[in-house]
């Protein structure tokens, strides 16, 4: 389903999404307001991608959003004036949640805004982050808990992992040549991207 937004006391526009012609998404997925996705991205069913509470919404080119993902944020604007700590700065732009290039969201994941997760980087299953910012080619492995702190470009956040405060978040290990999972992410994206181009060419029902 892909909706337009309401007028709310919080958010003063309607917002449709904004979506290239080459991404998929599940006629079971939900994609309501301000929200825009780039080319080749696939949103598979059961996802939930919400830019009608905190605003913009950005999925970048050949990312991929898994079954039961929910991409939500904080309200970004009262009364006509955005809520600044409520947003994260991207190149120079503002956004309640920017999901990068070639980013993966395995199933389950939750992404909270205000969050920005790297190009190329892989969140694994039923991980959550929320106020967080993770950089470019990390490999977040399933179950963690990122709240409140910046995660360097080439990081591994091992299974199960809490993080909460910046010291420790400094100290991650690199994703190493020898690390098992150091090309996950890339099949992954090329299956995803492959299903978006695939499921273009069937009518939905």
């Amino acid at each position: 389903m892909i909706h337009r937004s309401p007028k709310t006391p919080f958010c003063r526009s309607e917002y449709s999404p904004q979506m290239d012609a080459s991404a998929f998404v599940h006629p079971l997925a939900a994609v309501i307001g301000h929200v825009v996705i780039g080319k080749n991205v696939f949103v598979a069913p059961f996802a939930s991608v919400r830019g009608d509470e905190g605003q913009p919404i950005f999925l970048g080119d050949e990312s991929n959003v898994q079954d039961g993902v929910v991409i939500h944020a904080l309200v970004t604007e009262r009364n006509g004036e955005p809520v600044e700590a409520n947003r994260v700065d991207v190149a120079g732009r503002k956004f309640a949640v920017h999901i990068g290039r070639r980013v993966s969201l395995a199933h389950q994941v939750q992404v909270h805004g205000p969050a920005s997760v790297g190009d190329e980087t892989f969140v694994g299953m039923k991980s959550l982050v929320f106020r967080a910012r993770i950089g470019r080619r990390c490999i977040v492995e399933p179950g963690c808990i990122l709240m409140g702190i910046t995660i360097g470009d080439g990081r591994i956040i091992p299974a199960g992992t809490v993080l909460k405060d910046q010291q420790s978040a400094d100290w991650l290990s690199k994703v190493t040549e020898d690390y098992p999972l150091k090309s996950m992410n890339q099949a992954v994206v090329q299956v995803n991207t492959a299903l978006a181009a695939g499921y273009k060419k069937i009518p939905l029902p």
